[in-house]
């Protein structure tokens, strides 16, 4: 928005034309998005207290957590507002990507939503069917997909990119395209929500991703650095370091509330939106493998639960772990939430490190 009045007002005003840098822009929107959570934040955590907006808190879950009960949820609220606000004020509205993940987030967000407010204001333990969570969950991915695959323009944007190979690629057709990038985004959007099970679990890897993902849109956006790394050169994607910027920024000031004891809770209506999210900046800069290998803390927790589940209908009762999802495992092994939490955030530095040198070892 502010570089769309830069531009209105004239370029000739150099105070101006500084916002047109992305990489300025991006510190700004990650500033700004901090400054908004850590504003919003005692108000939004208030409203919901008021509200009775709390958490329900398994059984059959560690004992540790019975007393969280009550405590506000469906705090992502606040990144989602946070976010919002930052892209529109800092980011080029010309830009088709932007409102692609912004109609993500707030979509998948909605969902997350509806769940959330059946639960706990209607005390429905199921929330919204998952039947119908999957359903709405879909309509937004295939929209995405469908959209992504008819506007792509370059043949590079529709090839499965493996890492650490420069000439490795395989072509998809727009169908397999569509496919995967639908796969992608709700797959994540569901990883990140079975990971967001403890304070600040889900947040700081979402965060770290994000920060990860705005280095290879900024790549890809910019054909001289995609053609000396050997990424696929995506016209405008550069843009999405703006909203990756804000997502960072929200989820810092988010953790402030939520870190250990949490003051507030995500709620499906955070974790859906920030794992949609995303998902589908990772197919629009192409690097879905990439993100799988990032957010590998949100793989092993879905593969754990699928395994769980699996292995439990199959041996008759019998279990892999202790308890599903994975750092629920944990717990009941012997290692503190803190423990559990912070040594996925270490698991997490590693593999966005390691992901990040993909750009270079090819």
């Amino acid at each position: 928005m502010l570089l769309m009045l830069a531009q209105w007002l004239g370029q000739d005003l150099r105070v101006f034309n500084v916002f047109g840098y992305i990489t300025l822009r991006t510190v700004l929107a990650a500033m700004t998005a901090l400054i908004i959570s850590f504003i919003a934040g005692p108000r939004v955590i208030r409203w919901l207290a008021a509200k009775k907006i709390g958490q329900a808190v398994r059984t059959d879950g560690p004992q540790t957590h019975l007393a969280k009960s009550g405590t506000p949820t469906m705090g992502g609220v606040l990144i989602l507002i946070a976010i919002a606000v930052t892209t529109l004020l800092w980011g080029d509205l010309s830009n088709r990507y932007i409102w692609v993940v912004l109609i993500v987030t707030v979509g998948f967000g909605a969902i997350g939503w509806v769940d959330d407010w059946k639960k706990v204001v209607y005390r429905d333990p199921k929330g919204l069917a998952s039947r119908w969570k999957y359903f709405w969950q879909s309509v937004i991915g295939a929209a995405v997909a469908v959209y992504l695959g008819m506007t792509a323009t370059l043949p590079a944007q529709m090839e499965l990119i493996v890492p650490f190979f420069k000439t490795v690629a395989y072509p998809l057709g727009v169908i397999g395209f569509m496919i995967l990038t639908y796969f992608v985004i709700v797959g994540t959007s569901n990883a990140v929500n079975l990971t967001d099970g403890l304070d600040g679990l889900a947040i700081m890897p979402a965060v770290m991703v994000a920060a990860a993902l705005a280095i290879f849109a900024y790549v890809a956006g910019n054909a001289v650095y995609a053609k000396y790394l050997f990424v696929p050169y995506v016209p405008g994607a550069g843009e999405l370091c703006i909203f990756l910027g804000a997502m960072a920024g929200a989820g810092l000031g988010f953790l402030w509330f939520n870190a250990y004891p949490a003051e507030v809770f995500m709620g499906d209506v955070g974790a859906l939106a920030l794992g949609g999210a995303l998902g589908t900046v990772a197919v629009i800069v192409r690097q879905e493998i990439v993100l799988a290998i990032m957010g590998g803390v949100f793989v092993a927790e879905t593969l754990s639960v699928a395994a769980q589940v699996l292995y439990f209908k199959f041996t008759g009762g019998k279990r892999i772990f202790r308890m599903a999802p994975l750092h629920h495992h944990y717990e009941l092994s012997g290692w503190k939430e803190t423990q559990v939490v912070v040594r996925f955030w270490i698991i997490t530095i590693m593999l966005v490190l390691f992901g990040l040198s993909t750009l270079k070892l090819r």
